[in-house]
């Protein structure tokens, strides 16, 4: 079987798309992160719950989850007899300007599972059969030295791609059963993506949102896993981030995501991606 070894790096090292296939037995801790590409997450084995912006999503086998170059997500992996195996395949955006270019965008899927604040679907069984049926094609010629292997195995990308988007507007509700949320907790980071440039101090939610402080920060750290200020800080890096790879200054950054002290916005920023933002710029 195909079987890669684990790592935590959460930034891509090859252009245009990495793919991976994991399987650990051993109980595997994962901080949450974010990263500058788009995800597709297919679920295999284990005993995951999934945790995106705010909401939890209880997995089972064949499940797929979508999350962009904004999302804040962690799994909790807990005790299984059977090993935690997934696919990943992460996607930059010059994959899809390429696909564009043909008057092609299969972002859409993406965006409308942002929208919808959903993040997972379930293909049937033909469905989930053809995109494993792409992924054994890529990892196969991945393993091999033919000629044209990169290419065969960059179709197969495209394919699992169209696949998937088909695939995703065919979606069944019936999958909102194994997810956990509150309705109150999800208007409170929904507030926060729409309005990191302003003031989201714990005593303005807290009066906003007509709730204790005490409430609001148990009940936020609850659902999110993360405390609320800790929240907010990985968001506004995150839009800070994606502003600099669209071409905004360090300093536009900096003020369009809600960081009054340039110096300390230099400091959060090293200590999340590991670089200062004219470093990551320059790359």
């Amino acid at each position: 079987m195909y079987k890669e070894d684990f790592t935590h790096r959460q930034i891509m090292a090859e252009h245009y798309y990495e793919y991976h296939h994991y399987c650990n037995n051993d109980l595997l801790s994962i901080d949450f992160h974010q990263h500058a590409f788009y995800e597709i997450y297919i679920f295999i084995s284990g005993n995951v719950n999934y945790i995106i912006e705010g909401r939890t999503y209880k997995l089972l086998p064949g499940d797929i989850l979508l999350t962009n170059n904004s999302d804040i997500h962690r799994p909790e992996i807990a005790p299984s007899v059977q090993p935690y195996e997934r696919i990943v395949l992460w996607l930059d955006e010059d994959f899809f300007n390429g696909l564009r270019d043909i008057g092609e965008d299969l972002t859409a899927c993406f965006r409308d599972a942002s929208r919808r604040d959903y993040r997972l679907f379930r293909p049937d069984e033909t469905q989930m059969l053809k995109i494993r049926s792409a992924c054994n094609t890529i990892e196969h010629e991945r393993t091999n030295n033919h000629l044209g292997n990169r290419v065969l195995a960059y179709a197969s990308v495209m394919e699992i791609l169209v696949l998937l988007s088909r695939a995703y507007y065919e979606i069944s509700d019936h999958a909102f059963q194994d997810v956990t949320e509150n309705e109150q907790i999800n208007l409170i980071v929904s507030y926060i993506n729409h309005h990191l440039n302003e003031d989201l101090s714990l005593d303005h939610l807290a009066e906003h949102f007509y709730l204790s402080k005490y409430h609001l920060s148990h009940q936020f750290k609850q659902f999110t896993g993360l405390p609320i200020y800790q929240f907010i800080l990985k968001k506004r890096l995150t839009i800070a981030r994606n502003l600099l790879l669209h071409g905004k200054t360090v300093t536009e950054a900096c003020s369009e995501c809600g960081f009054s002290d340039y110096s300390n916005f230099l400091k959060a920023f090293k200590r999340e991606f590991g670089e200062k933002p004219s470093d990551f710029m320059k790359k």
